[in-house]
């Protein structure tokens, strides 16, 4: 009798963490939300595979896998993917990193005083509006064709999105945090460096994290003109005679050195913040 009563309830035990996944903001065991992230690349590349194998589209359109493969793997016989990785790896940091230095102190300078924020953030709003595309011209003339162009055009793609989200990170400190600091008689650089900061410190890592990605996409553009080494100048050169094959293999090893890039922020972010749970 009691296998009877107790039966409908362990069924609903049995179903209820698959309804779980689709709850929100409810947490999932760690190896099913890993696996799902290999679902969906593998259904691409699958469909993909089908497509060309089965010949729905002309290879020049669409090149199989196993072709964009083979290109790769060329490129790293012949030390062409190296060449161009690293000097494409060199121009990402020091444009991000040129970026960062300049935008943290500006950004937590506008979240803090409304002088400085009313100062600046229109003028840095519209020009963040501005394309990058179109300043190529210019970026030659001052910086002429070398590194300095390449990296100052990361640089003005990075910037300004970065200062104004590093204004928010700050903003978005609780007011109660800071006038508890003026209540204990903290000076402004103590409550600064002791409250607004550590607090703001999770918020502007994951910015970190957010805007290297748009360095990386910045890349193509940077290498666009004058280039002669760079993964963005192996792409722009594969157009020209129609590669395909090049020019997917390129686009994919950049967004993959991306994803290891994000992936590094984010379990560095973890380590360096554990008592945040948004980092997590």
């Amino acid at each position: 009798m009691n296998n009877h009563v107790h039966q409908p309830e362990a069924i609903r035990t049995r179903h209820k963490p698959k309804r779980d996944l689709l709850k929100l903001r409810q947490e999932i065991p760690s190896s099913i939300f890993s696996a799902a992230g290999f679902v969906v690349p593998a259904l691409l590349l699958f469909s993909w595979w089908l497509v060309t194998e089965l010949g729905f589209v002309r290879p020049l359109f669409l090149p199989s896998p196993q072709a964009v493969v083979m290109e790769g793997w060329r490129q790293l016989s012949e030390g062409i993917l190296v060449a161009d990785a690293s000097i494409s790896i060199y121009r990402i940091v020091v444009g991000w990193l040129a970026a960062t230095i300049v935008a943290v102190p500006i950004g937590i300078l506008m979240g803090n005083y409304r002088i400085i924020e009313g100062s600046l953030e229109p003028m840095i709003s519209t020009v963040r509006y501005m394309p990058v595309v179109a300043l190529i011209p210019l970026s030659i003339l001052w910086t002429g064709i070398g590194d300095a162009q390449k990296i100052l055009i990361l640089f003005l793609g990075t910037f300004f999105q970065q200062s104004l989200m590093i204004m928010d990170n700050v903003k978005n400190i609780d007011m109660n945090l800071i006038r508890a600091g003026q209540t204990l008689g903290f000076s402004n650089s103590e409550i600064l460096r002791r409250i607004i900061l550590p607090a703001a410190s999770p918020g502007i890592w994951d910015t970190f994290r957010i805007t290297i990605g748009w360095t990386w996409t910045y890349l193509v553009v940077a290498e666009l003109v004058a280039a002669s080494e760079g993964l963005g100048r192996r792409i722009m050169d594969a157009q020209r005679y129609l590669a395909t094959d090049t020019i997917l293999f390129g686009t994919l090893f950049i967004g993959l050195l991306g994803l290891l890039t994000d992936y590094v922020f984010k379990k560095s972010g973890q380590s360096l913040f554990r008592w945040n749970s948004q980092t997590r």
